[in-house]
């Protein structure tokens, strides 16, 4: 497969296998499904009706609630020196990595090389993304005991699934693990950036790598003035940074209630909305591109309890990955080349 670089002519930085690959693997998985689970009998219990076109509809936009939350919060985070369009650009260009790397590598660290490449300081990127990481984890961390409190252990978790005792663990290692990195994170960001700075200066003085370290010391000395400059932001500040993030996940997440709702009349929208949040969690540590493949299964799995057929169950993974994964692949492979051929140029 050629290597496709980033050079004169503009070429994307990504082979296109990787963007091949994680699209391969969901189809193969989807197939699998269908011929081991579907039953032509349940096309007959499908009903496409005015409503479930609605809900359908409704799960776009939920997602779409979810992009403007995160384009917002790069205009936010930047005080409006990003327009519109450059912060549209950013959230498409972080997504489709994120798409096409594995989840336990992900592609939304490239974040600040993008924002670099329109106009903000390299230094000021990287504590830009360290702070949105920071409040997307902490989403994370404090919604997931809430619904804890809300939902019985054996339910959030299914206790029927086959699975369920994997991703209790799985989920219960990476919790902690995140909450560990956010604490470093928010500890070295919004406390302690000159040890940030000297840990990098120190790294930078090894032979292999000393020809960088002038450059990486002006770098570490724009992270201690961006990290005053993020301390300083006012309580109205943060309160739309966290408006922008509760948006961000909170809709992305009930992408999968509407779904059920174009199907099934609903009982508990929590517990769909709560294992939501587990399988993305579980997610993260996942080897495939995007989880592709390891998402659809598990989704399958972790959901076989709501009583709706095998039918309308693969029917809603496959609404699901087009509208929360393979939307980004296809609006990136749209952007990437043109973007390229002007930041590199």
């Amino acid at each position: 497969m050629k290597e496709l670089t980033i050079n004169k002519s503009g070429n994307s930085p990504f082979k296109l296998s990787q963007i091949l690959i994680p699209i391969a693997i969901g189809m193969v998985v989807v197939l699998w499904l269908f011929l081991v689970e579907f039953d032509p009998k349940t096309l007959n219990s499908i009903n496409f009706t005015l409503t479930s076109v609605a809900y359908i509809l409704l799960s776009f936009l939920l997602m779409l609630g979810r992009d403007f939350g995160m384009i917002w919060r790069f205009r936010l985070m930047t005080d409006k020196d990003l327009t519109w369009k450059q912060s549209f650009d950013i959230h498409i260009l972080s997504e489709f990595t994120s798409a096409v790397t594995p989840s336990a590598v992900g592609g939304s660290g490239l974040v600040f090389i993008f924002m670099n490449k329109e106009g903000i300081s390299l230094g000021r990127s990287t504590t830009i993304m360290f702070t949105s990481l920071i409040m997307d984890e902490l989403y994370f961390i404090i919604i997931c005991p809430i619904i804890f409190l809300m939902i019985q252990m054996n339910e959030l978790f299914n206790a029927t699934s086959v699975i369920a005792s994997t991703i209790s663990i799985v989920f219960w290692t990476v919790y902690s693990a995140v909450f560990i990195w956010t604490l470093i994170l928010y500890l070295g960001l919004f406390h302690r950036p000159d040890l940030i700075a000297k840990l990098l200066k120190f790294v930078f003085r090894l032979s292999i790598l000393r020809k960088w370290h002038p450059k990486i010391t002006q770098f570490a000395e724009n992270i201690i003035e961006s990290s005053n400059e993020i301390r300083k932001k006012s309580i109205g500040f943060w309160m739309k940074i966290t408006a922008t993030t509760i948006l961000t996940w909170s809709s992305r997440f009930l992408v999968v209630n509407a779904l059920f709702m174009a199907f099934i009349p609903v009982e508990n929208h929590l517990i769909i909305f709560g294992r939501q949040l587990l399988l993305w969690m579980v997610m993260l540590v996942s080897p495939s591109p995007g989880g592709s493949g390891l998402s659809e299964y598990a989704f399958k799995e972790y959901y076989n309890d709501i009583i709706l057929g095998s039918g309308p169950v693969l029917i809603i993974i496959v609404l699901w990955r087009l509208i929360s994964y393979y939307l980004y692949l296809f609006l990136g492979v749209l952007i990437l080349p043109r973007w390229l051929t002007k930041k590199f140029k």
